[in-house]
């Protein structure tokens, strides 16, 4: 089992940029596939970004692509959103999810058993 807390969020101007983190208990961290989701208000839980074990293949929406980043540090337990050039649009809550390895489709939230609490990124105009 794992356990996860996300931290990094806040308030932005557009266009500004945030880092969220997300580290994650237990020893075997390198066994879990890691993805971002974030939720807006009325909204549906939305995928942002997923990164496997060995980091190869990562996967991104498309509402995303190019101005966000997910990695991971193995050695730290911990996985990162970089996230540029943020839009409105992007304001949510952000919640960090793992499943051990394979996840068969990373983009589906329901693929994921752990998950964190989440934190809010607020966007202004």
């Amino acid at each position: 089992q794992v356990q996860l807390v996300e931290s990094g969020g806040g308030l932005v101007q557009a266009g500004g940029s945030l880092r969220l983190s997300c580290a994650a208990s237990g020893r075997t961290f390198n066994n879990y596939d890691m993805a971002w989701f974030r939720q807006a208000p009325g909204k549906e839980r939305e995928f942002v970004a997923a990164i496997t074990w060995s980091e190869i293949p990562i996967y991104y929406a498309d509402s995303v692509k190019g101005r966000f980043t997910i990695s991971r540090d193995n050695a730290k337990n911990t996985v990162y959103l970089q996230m540029n050039s943020l839009k409105p649009e992007d304001t949510a809550v952000y919640y960090c999810a793992a499943d051990r390895r394979p996840v068969r489709n990373a983009r589906v939230w329901n693929e994921y058993d752990y998950w964190g609490q989440g934190t809010q990124v607020t966007v202004s105009s």
